[in-house]
């Protein structure tokens, strides 16, 4: 009976921790969306696309904490 519970609240951190990731990964492409005269934006769009959650970290380090 333990293991059925500690894997359903392994489930319940999985799919916290999945939903952070998704509402993230948002956060980010909204941010690139909104950005007015931003040279680069159809090319960080593709990254973020095709590289999803990894893009939207590389898109944070490299753009968005720099220009805040």
């Amino acid at each position: 009976m333990e293991l059925i519970g500690a894997m359903m609240w392994f489930g319940i951190l999985f799919l916290v921790i999945i939903l952070g990731l998704v509402i993230f990964w948002m956060w980010m492409l909204v941010d690139l969306l909104q950005r007015k005269k931003f040279e680069d934006k159809l090319v960080w769009v593709m990254v973020l696309i095709f590289l999803n959650v990894l893009g939207a970290i590389l898109y944070y380090s490299l753009v968005y904490a720099r220009k805040r």
